[in-house]
């Protein structure tokens, strides 16, 4: 999976917004680029549970944005997700989407 064309996008950093142009990369280049940022933003400190806070940051937007995508739809997203109504549903309430 990549991401197509180039997309504009804003960043906010500090109080100020800058552009930011994302480019096509796979997104596991994604992952693993935000993976070697945040080994370099711990200076020397040893992580706890990482596969646990990766599946957190992950799974949160992945849900929020299959959950836009069908309009609230949850049929359609479990199946876009492939997984059960009932995992969906218990992913929502855990991740405190409506």
């Amino acid at each position: 999976m990549s991401f197509e064309g180039t997309h504009y996008s804003p960043r906010v950093t500090g109080s100020f917004a800058v552009a930011k142009t994302k480019k096509k990369e796979p997104l596991r280049e994604v992952v693993r680029d935000a993976l070697v940022h945040y080994f370099d933003q711990l200076d020397g400190t040893q992580p706890n549970d990482l596969h646990q806070l990766v599946m957190q940051q992950v799974e949160q937007p992945l849900f929020e944005t299959v959950m836009e995508y069908t309009g609230g739809n949850q049929s359609k997203a479990a199946t876009l997700l492939g997984i059960s109504r009932s995992t969906l549903r218990k992913k929502l309430a855990q991740y405190e989407i409506e």
